[in-house]
């Protein structure tokens, strides 16, 4: 079975390493690792509140060798992967440079307003609400907890008697995009390189880098997959996402050619194939990133003007958070 069942909470992946899991994995319900050997502990990402963070190491505290963090590792900068860090900040915190570096630009007070402001930020303003700040409590996150360690590119870390290699594969998602990859158990933690039947969304690109990524990880064979969204998984979601980038740039290069413009194209291209996939809206911001690649001259789109444009297209779609109806 290629999806393990999509369960809330820890998920034991076998000799000392396990996954957490949130559904429904729509924006902010991300998921995060632990790696434990011989007293030793590597926590892979936090989560996009203190609450859930918290609940998060209550549940882990209960796996032998999980009452404490030694290291902790930010696969990239978005804050449902690193808004609990103020919970493990005696940790060692490990990110790329560039990783810490974007994550040093957010303000935590925008988010935590989102509730009372976001009828000031129009379209935009509405969607972040809806997805996000109806769903989250950011009390706690008056200041972000950055990484106090940082690698470029790649190393490699001794959990007990277990390597760990974390490999940048970004740009792609972000400007930054780390895996946890721990060969001995074949098992790979992608962070948001992965988004497991959800439509991925690309920050940074260009997309023909993270259908790179998605080979790399391929390649490494790993037999288990924990994404940085929905269900744990094997090699193939890996697969089925690079071939739903190869589909959007095959079909968005004619319309581009043809002279429709991103908003357009992104309404035009038959999505069947990915109908049971969450958050559909993404599909603008991506093909708008293709556009982007394709035109540098095009005029920019700001992520206020795509949110405002993926909130026009869960209405004229009619879809509720969480995609076409998917079962929360």
């Amino acid at each position: 079975m290629s999806n393990w069942p999509f369960r809330q909470g820890v998920h034991d992946l076998g000799n000392g390493l396990y996954g957490y899991v949130q559904p429904d994995g729509t924006w902010g319900w991300s998921n995060a690792g632990l790696v434990t050997s011989q007293g030793q502990t590597l926590l892979v990402d936090t989560l996009m509140s203190v609450p859930l963070t918290r609940a998060m190491l209550d549940d882990f505290a209960k796996v032998p060798g999980g009452d404490h963090v030694d290291t902790v590792v930010n696969t990239h900068a978005n804050p449902d992967h690193f808004f609990g860090n103020g919970l493990v900040a005696d940790a060692k915190i490990i990110s790329t440079e560039q990783t810490r570096e974007e994550m040093s630009e957010f303000d935590p007070k925008a988010l935590a307003n989102l509730s009372s402001n976001w009828q000031n930020m129009g379209e935009a303003g509405e969607f972040l609400f809806e997805t996000m700040g109806r769903t989250f409590d950011f009390s706690g996150v008056d200041e972000l907890t950055l990484p106090n360690s940082t690698f470029v590119q790649q190393l490699t870390l001794q959990v007990g008697d277990k390597s760990v290699e974390l490999h940048d594969l970004g740009p792609a998602h972000t400007m930054s995009d780390t895996i946890a990859w721990v060969p001995e158990d074949s098992t790979v933690f992608t962070g948001d390189l992965l988004f497991n039947e959800g439509h991925p969304i690309l920050w940074a690109g260009p997309m023909t880098r993270w259908i790179a990524a998605c080979e790399f990880i391929e390649a490494l064979q790993p037999e288990i997959v924990v994404p940085g969204h929905g269900p744990i998984c094997d090699v193939s979601a890996v697969r089925n996402m690079r071939l739903y980038f190869e589909h959007l740039t095959n079909e968005a290069r004619g319309r581009f050619d043809a002279g429709l413009d991103w908003r357009q194209a992104a309404r035009d291209i038959p999505m069947k194939e990915y109908s049971h996939w969450t958050d559909p809206e993404r599909v603008v911001a991506n093909v708008y990133s293709l556009y982007k690649q394709w035109d540098p001259q095009m005029e920019a789109a700001p992520p206020p003007v795509l949110f405002a444009e993926m909130n026009r297209y869960r209405k004229e779609h009619d879809y509720q958070h969480g995609g076409c109806g998917h079962a929360h």
